[in-house]
């Protein structure tokens, strides 16, 4: 049976401001760190003995190669080396493929091994600053197991992003017509609210907003931006916000939740911005009450959809 066999809809887990994370391992060692991803990123795991890798010339050196898996061609990623740990030929040979799925980009994670499927309150999974202070650091945020090891999440969209970068969006390129957008006075004139914990996904959002030529903030997660937007004298002045679903201390699904229950934010346009890019999850946000949902590799659209709900 699979550890990703029991896993609860992504729309009970948001209700309750919780996840799931799948927890695993990337070397056989004992004193080996844990890892985890958020399941509803991942497809399922498969051994690597069991599927040919085909290397790609001059691709980049993380990028192992691709795998064929039920008609797709997979491009691997070796996540090991990504964290400074390098596999002999006998652990590759013994390793897994963590198949996932971001924003649509379907890739493959080496691992060594799948441990288990945790649930977490999004309350208890901490970001220290020492994990910011570094421009090329690899963590996003850490929570404990029931036997008190810690376990790290990475910031996979950085993974991406040094790796497959045109995977995610690309400023330059794709927001070359933004400041041509006729623009709501308030929304030339106010700013905007972001909540975002991923440095890659907070250099990209600066970057489009910079061009568009609109002011914003930038919160490192969904409790932070709750927490100045609840002490603000008026809410209402605000043009809108724009929030991820992962995040530490607050997850996005419970800032549409809170800020919609506050008469002053209840008609803030909200857009989702997320690399979890489900259907349920996209069901969720607008039964919640979100604007509209973006996903992170068309980030570029975040400012058209906020005119088109400013406008309507």
């Amino acid at each position: 049976m699979s550890v990703l066999d029991n896993v609860d809809a992504s729309t009970n887990l948001a209700k309750n401001n919780e996840l799931q994370l799948l927890v695993f391992r990337i070397s056989e060692s004992n004193d080996s760190a844990y890892y985890a991803i958020n399941v509803f990123k991942t497809r399922e795991v498969v051994e690597s003995k069991n599927h040919y890798l085909t290397q790609i010339p001059s691709s980049h050196p993380l990028l192992e190669g691709t795998i064929i898996l039920r008609g797709l061609q997979i491009p691997i990623l070796d996540l090991p080396s990504w964290l400074n740990n390098t596999l002999t030929k006998e652990e590759v040979d013994r390793s897994n493929i963590l198949i996932c799925d971001f924003n649509g980009v379907v890739i493959g994670l080496r691992i060594m091994s799948a441990y288990r499927v945790i649930k977490k309150n999004w309350n208890e999974m901490h970001a220290p600053d020492s994990y910011r202070l570094k421009d090329d650091g690899v963590v996003m945020n850490d929570t404990r197991l029931e036997d008190g090891s810690l376990c790290l999440i990475l910031d996979y969209e950085k993974l991406l992003a040094d790796v497959i970068p045109q995977a995610l969006v690309n400023v330059d390129k794709d927001t070359a017509n933004l400041e041509e957008l006729a623009m709501p006075d308030k929304l030339k004139n106010g700013t905007v609210l972001i909540a975002e914990d991923s440095k890659t996904a907070q250099t990209a959002l600066r970057g489009i907003f910079k061009k568009a030529n609109i002011n914003m903030i930038l919160f490192e997660n969904g409790k932070k931006l709750v927490d100045h937007v609840l002490a603000m004298p008026d809410p209402s002045v605000i043009p809108a916000i724009v929030t991820d679903i992962e995040m530490p201390e607050m997850s996005g699904f419970t800032v549409i939740q809170t800020l919609r229950k506050n008469p002053p934010t209840a008609k803030v346009p909200i857009i989702v911005n997320s690399s979890m890019t489900g259907t349920n999850n996209k069901r969720e946000a607008e039964v919640l009450g979100a604007s509209g949902f973006v996903d992170k590799t068309k980030s570029h659209n975040i400012i058209p959809l906020i005119i088109d709900v400013m406008n309507a």
